[in-house]
């Protein structure tokens, strides 16, 4: 997720995948989407549930940050919808609408108000081989994110990228560093004369390799740092047992990964609910 295949279904559906090599089996796909809500719900800080609503508030004032993800009957849509609003309000958020979402999922949020927002592709390689390491980008060096200080770095990187508003990043900082999951997280920074200037998250859980906030310093960007940074978290997807490499890409980042051998399989639709 950096946080739309014209071949996707709707929200529920799987688009086919789009290699010479067989495509993802159901249970795959099922295992990349208990992946993607673990990375979500994890910033629940201030509140979190799971049953027939799966959602997530972390009280900051960032859409990424709060929200739903999946809502586990169509029938129970239009009671979700409202007990949504009713947790989430005062944060802006989004609902997203992936493979573990009910077919029909996105019509019954637009009959409920919901606003589309953005149909991003969901997008997975396996892990048994890697893509070589790219044009070397001189003096810059990937490592692995533990202490306090280089946390926060990687965390204003990754703000100034998503465009949020400045003041944040304390708090993020802070919920990152208490994560429940923070054993199955890997954050890396790619660090160029001492500073960071990209980052990424890898969450190996459920068999899966789950690769985020995949950001880049404007200022760094299309030298190949990005890559750098993908091709060093699908290793440690590898060294930690996961079979598949899962992401969503922005429209930015979607040719690179094709480059780097990840192949759309289905999609994520997100959804404006507040109001």
């Amino acid at each position: 997720m950096e946080f739309v295949p014209s071949s996707a279904g709707t929200a529920g559906g799987t688009a086919r995948a789009q290699d010479t090599g067989a495509g993802p089996r159901p249970e795959d796909l099922e295992r990349v989407a208990a992946n993607f809500r673990q990375y979500l719900l994890g910033w629940g800080e201030a509140e979190r549930g799971e049953g027939d609503l799966d959602h997530y508030r972390s009280g900051l004032a960032a859409a990424t940050f709060n929200g739903v993800v999946r809502v586990r009957t169509l029938g129970a849509i239009e009671q979700a919808v409202k007990t949504a609003r009713v947790r989430l309000a005062g944060v802006p958020w989004l609902w997203w609408a992936g493979p573990d979402s009910p077919n029909g999922t996105a019509e019954a949020l637009v009959a409920h108000g919901g606003v589309s927002l953005a149909a991003m592709p969901l997008m997975m390689r396996r892990l048994d081989n890697l893509p070589g390491q790219g044009k070397p980008v001189p003096g810059l060096h990937i490592e692995t994110v533990k202490e306090p200080g280089r946390l926060r770095e990687l965390v204003e990187v990754y703000c100034k990228s998503m465009g949020l508003a400045p003041g944040i990043e304390s708090d993020l900082a802070r919920i990152e560093a208490q994560r429940a999951d923070n054993a199955d997280i890997v954050r890396l920074a790619a660090v160029l004369d001492g500073q960071v200037v990209g980052t990424t998250t890898v969450i190996n859980a459920h068999g899966i390799s789950g690769i985020f906030i995949v950001h880049v310093a404007e200022t760094h960007r299309r030298r190949g740092v990005g890559w750098a940074l993908s091709a060093a978290a699908l290793r440690i997807g590898r060294e930690r047992g996961a079979d598949f490499a899962a992401l969503i890409a922005s429209p930015a980042g979607e040719p690179m990964y094709r480059r780097i051998g990840f192949t759309a399989v289905s999609r994520y639709r997100l959804f404006s609910m507040s109001t």
